[in-house]
């Protein structure tokens, strides 16, 4: 317990450029098409303002063209007009993001900044997507946006490749923030130790590091401090860990770790008894054996997300069979 102590007392002192990014309604989205009612978005944001985070990511910038609005509810394309009528004139109190997927989000999708509610808009790519990731983000400094690139599946690349990645995504001077993303939720905080050394020597302008942990292996808490010890400024959360599949790194644990009063822990503990444990009921997130498989398979968990939509969801030996036989 002392030792706990000591480390948030220097993540207050030490770490002052230190931010958390909310994503509860944009991860928590792929669990449910992003059909969430008007009432649980209200929740989670009133949630946000009160407990002093700093971001709120609402969604993602999505291509009509790709993604039918029958399909999906209102923030998988987070249009101006309906960002506008949810928050109303006022100052949302939170800084909101969004996520741009290369390949499923054009230039045209993304207004000029002072024609939006978004601050920050970060685009997610995989290693060989790096160029057209550092035209989208260039494209969207330019319109006045702060700007990230969050590297997916960096478990699967070779340490070469990445190294490569890494120096182009670090000249860059457009992009504020680079995210190391454990997709897998395969990640250990040896390897995660390395990473951050990596990232943060590649980095040329002063780019932020920032953190994107799943739950997998229950190792997205621990990644995620030991991210925030190793360098890290922006770290992402959900409430209650709701995310795709395993989840996240849940926003209230975080909380309590950093231990810095310029958060407050209370109204995210609200918001998991009033909107999180009634989610339960209807939405299947968090760590289980399937996900858990996958990750110490180094796969992406796609096969236990369908096998826990199954009405098989619980033949965990069969699963585990069938993984390791491919």
């Amino acid at each position: 317990m002392t030792k706990q102590k000591d480390i948030s007392a220097e993540s207050v002192d030490c770490w002052p450029q230190l931010k958390v990014l909310d994503c509860t309604i944009r991860d928590g989205g792929l669990m449910n098409n992003h059909k969430f009612s008007n009432e649980f978005v209200r929740g989670v944001h009133k949630a946000l303002v009160a407990s002093g985070i700093d971001y709120m990511e609402i969604g993602y910038k999505a291509d009509k063209k790709l993604f039918s609005a029958d399909d999906y509810g209102i923030w998988k394309m987070c249009d101006e007009e309906d960002l506008k009528a949810f928050f109303g004139d006022e100052d949302p109190g939170v800084k909101i993001s969004v996520m741009a997927d290369v390949g499923r989000t054009n230039h045209s999708d993304i207004a000029p900044r002072d024609q939006s509610m978004i601050d920050l808009v970060r685009v997610a790519c995989y290693i060989h997507q790096i160029p057209a990731a550092l035209d989208m983000v260039r494209d969207a400094k330019e319109k006045g946006y702060e700007t990230s690139v969050n590297l997916m599946a960096i478990s699967t690349v070779p340490e070469f490749e990445l190294n490569k990645g890494l120096e182009l995504i670090g000249r860059c001077e457009a992009a504020d923030m680079l995210y190391l993303v454990d997709s897998f939720g395969s990640l250990y905080y040896e390897q995660i130790e390395d990473l951050m050394r990596r990232y943060r020597g590649a980095m040329q302008h002063g780019q932020q590091i920032g953190i994107h942990a799943h739950n997998n292996q229950q190792m997205a808490y621990v990644n995620t401090v030991c991210s925030a010890i190793n360098g890290a400024t922006m770290l992402d959360s959900t409430i209650d860990g709701l995310g795709r599949g395993a989840g996240n790194c849940p926003t209230e644990l975080l909380l309590g770790f950093l231990r810095n009063p310029k958060f407050h822990q209370r109204p995210i503990i609200e918001a998991v008894e009033k909107l999180m444990i009634p989610l339960h009921e209807q939405i299947d997130w968090g760590y289980s054996i399937p996900y858990m498989i996958t990750a110490q398979m180094n796969e992406h968990p796609r096969s236990a997300i369908k096998m826990r939509e199954s009405e098989g969801k619980n033949q965990l030996v069969s699963f585990y069979d069938e993984i390791h036989d491919q």
